[in-house]
């Protein structure tokens, strides 16, 4: 009986040791907000997801500072984040949101990196909606400390493929990513080719020269974490530029 109680007490602390392991530490960042009403963060942003409020994202999306943006490679990634050490501003408790990245807050060399040049190179820093932001700190702040962390994203129904171009030119634009959000590699299949890897034209925009007309069309979607993605006949064969048609997902 000792024996098994042993063996039970081991296996929850092993059980407990591996969840905290797989947990990532929290950083240190600073976080502002935007009181645009047609702003970047809340209508647009440069990774080209267009009207976030379509794809969801709506005012829990957030620019990213260079060092975080990372040229775009970091579109659709999930980050919670929660106010800290400022006992005016931050909210009782230091509630936590999770945000997208969706955008690029540039750098202004002009200001100081203390008032106005938060997003200068190379500190980390995080635009909100004004509506997220008081989720987690009080408006009245211009600028309030956070702990960040990379977490997975849960999203609804599947992996989203908005298609673009012309004859010549094909793109296709990846949203509602789930678990990793972040997507570092793609390919298209027609029905009459093999699989054609897919370059980064900026953001979560991939694009091909291949002509895939009239052919329904599949993807192979691969994130940071390196899991790949197979939606096979996503498209189908009459499918057309400017509509979205929707995969699994993760």
């Amino acid at each position: 009986m000792a024996a098994l109680q042993t063996k039970l007490l081991c296996m929850i602390l092993l059980q407990t040791w591996v969840s905290a392991a797989q947990k990532p530490e929290w950083k240190t960042a600073t976080a502002t907000y935007t009181t645009e009403t047609d702003g970047s963060i809340i209508d647009e942003g440069a990774c080209g997801y267009g009207d976030l409020h379509k794809i969801t994202y709506g005012k829990y999306s957030a620019g990213l500072s260079s060092i975080l943006f990372n040229k775009g490679s970091t579109c659709g990634a999930c980050y919670e984040l929660r106010c800290v050490d400022h006992i005016l501003w931050c909210l009782q408790g230091s509630p936590s949101i999770i945000l997208t990245a969706t955008d690029f807050c540039p750098p202004n060399y002009g200001l100081s990196a203390d008032y106005g040049g938060w997003c200068n190179f190379p500190k980390e820093h995080f635009e909100m909606s004004e509506a997220a932001f008081a989720e987690i700190a009080e408006k009245k702040a211009d600028m309030v400390p956070v702990q960040y962390r990379r977490v997975k994203c849960e999203r609804r129904g599947g992996v989203r493929f908005t298609l673009s171009g012309n004859s010549h030119f094909y793109q296709v634009l990846i949203t509602n990513v789930g678990l990793d959000g972040e997507v570092v590699a793609v390919k298209v299949k027609g029905s009459k080719t093999g699989w054609i890897p897919m370059a980064r034209n900026w953001g979560q925009n991939w694009q091909s020269n291949i002509n895939l007309k009239g052919q329904p069309l599949s993807f192979e979607v691969t994130t940071s974490g390196g899991r790949t993605l197979t939606s096979y006949n996503v498209a189908p064969a009459g499918w057309q530029f400017g509509q979205t048609y929707e995969g699994k997902q993760f």
